[in-house]
C-alpha cells in the first residue's frame, strides 16, 4: 500500500516530499519509483529530483510561480500511480581486502565486540547490502543491511585522510569512500575498485536501488586487481536477481 507523503515547499525553488521516517526496502522502492516519474513529468521544467533514505528533495532552476499548483501535480500524481514490482536492479559483487594494513580499525571492532577477526568479516560480507542514496562525497555509497552485531560509532575525532576504497561502519550503517578525504567511520578493509570518476561517460556504475555484496581477497589479489584496473582489464562482476 503506497504511503501519504507529506509534500511541503523548500525555499522557492524547492518542493519536498517526505515518505517518513522509516528506512526500509519497502521504503526505499516508494522514494525510487515516484523519484522516476516525477523526473518524467517534470522534464520540461528542467528539474532535479534527488533521494534520501525516505524523501525526495524536487529542485528546480527557476523560482516556482504557481506552488500551489505545482504542489496538485505532484499530489495527483502519487495519489493515482501503482507501483509495480521492480526487480530492475544490478547486485554487484565488491572485492575488499580486509588485510589489517587496510582495515584500520578492525583490531578494535573485533575487540570492542568481542568476536574474532575472522567472524567480524565474515558478518560483515554476509549480507547483500541495499544502495539506498550516494553523498556526502561524490560516489559515496550510503549502504543499507549491516547486521546489528557490527553496529558501531564513528569516532569523536574523524581521521585527516581516509584513502580511497576504504570501506568503513559509521552507527548502522557501511559505506565505501570513493577517494582520499577525511572520515570519521571505523575501517575495516579497502576494495580496490574505482567507484567515482568524473572524466567518465558514466561517472558511477552504482545507482540507488542497486545491491552490494563484498567479496574478501587477500592482498596479494587486491594488488593484481589494482593493477588490472590501471590497465583497464576489470571488470566489475554481478551476481544474477532473483528476477
Amino acid at each position: 500500500m503506497i504511503k501519504t507523503p507529506e509534500i511541503s515547499p523548500l525555499g522557492d525553488r524547492g518542493i519536498l516530499v517526505d515518505f517518513g521516517n522509516n528506512i526500509d526496502d519497502e521504503t526505499l522502492k516508494e522514494v525510487l519509483f515516484f523519484k522516476q516519474n516525477l523526473e518524467k513529468v517534470l522534464v520540461k521544467q528542467k528539474v532535479e529530483v534527488t533521494n534520501t533514505y525516505n524523501s525526495l528533495l524536487i529542485s528546480y532552476l527557476y523560482t516556482i510561480e504557481d506552488l500551489y499548483g505545482e504542489n496538485l501535480t505532484i499530489k495527483e500524481l502519487i495519489s493515482t500511480a501503482n507501483i509495480s514490482k521492480n526487480t530492475d536492479y544490478q547486485i554487484y559483487e565488491i572485492p575488499v581486502c580486509y588485510d589489517q594494513d587496510y582495515g584500520l580499525d578492525l583490531k578494535l571492532i573485533s575487540e570492542e565486540k568481542k568476536l574474532s577477526i575472522a567472524e567480524v568479516i565474515s558478518l560483515h560480507t554476509a549480507p547483500e547490502y541495499q544502495i539506498y542514496f550516494t553523498g556526502f562525497l561524490p560516489g559515496f555509497l550510503y549502504l543499507g543491511g549491516l547486521d546489528e552485531k557490527l553496529y558501531f560509532s564513528r569516532k569523536e575525532t574523524p581521521r585527516r585522510s581516509v584513502e580511497k576504497g576504504s570501506v568503513g561502519i559509521g552507527e548502522k550503517q557501511t559505506g565505501i569512500y570513493p577517494k582520499n578525504s577525511p572520515g570519521g567511520w571505523q575501517i575495516l578493509g579497502r576494495s580496490p575498485l574505482d567507484f567515482f570518476d568524473k572524466n567518465a561517460t558514466v561517472p558511477s556504475p552504482f545507482s540507488a536501488g542497486d545491491k552490494i555484496k563484498f567479496k574478501p581477497v587477500s592482498k596479494a589479489e587486491f594488488l593484481e586487481i589494482r593493477e588490472q584496473i590501471k590497465s583497464k582489464n576489470y571488470q566489475i562482476k554481478t551476481l544474477k536477481t532473483d528476477g
